[in-house]
């Protein structure tokens, strides 16, 4: 999508360079000045329609990207959540125990040794 300001831009561009050539053949400094400044504000416009759609893209891609990583890391978590649970299944008083571990060393580091 092209932004507005690109396409005004050049039309204010186009413009200045007309009036610019224009003035220059009849002989108005005046015409030929505000033709070069008109010119070079569409030059200006232009640049910065190139900039927002520049910007644009980049946003729209990193939004894309952000979206593909939050869809891996929860098929990461679903896959790992499985996982567990097949080795709990497998042997629940070994998963009983380790948990217990867990809890137990959690306990001492909140709390410490009195």
């Amino acid at each position: 999508m092209v932004d507005t300001d690109r396409i005004a831009g050049t039309a204010r561009e186009l413009g200045g360079k007309a009036q610019a050539a224009a003035g220059d053949i009849v002989g108005s400094t005046r015409e030929s000045v505000e033709g070069r400044f008109r010119e070079a504000h569409g030059r200006a416009q232009d640049a910065y329609g190139q900039a927002k759609d520049t910007l644009r893209d980049v946003a729209d891609e990193v939004s894309d990207y952000a979206g593909e990583a939050y869809e891996r890391g929860g098929s990461y978590v679903r896959d790992g959540s499985r996982a567990v649970s097949a080795r709990v299944e497998e042997n629940p008083l070994v998963a009983l125990l380790i948990a217990g571990a867990v809890g137990y060393g959690l306990a001492l580091l909140l709390h410490g040794r009195r």
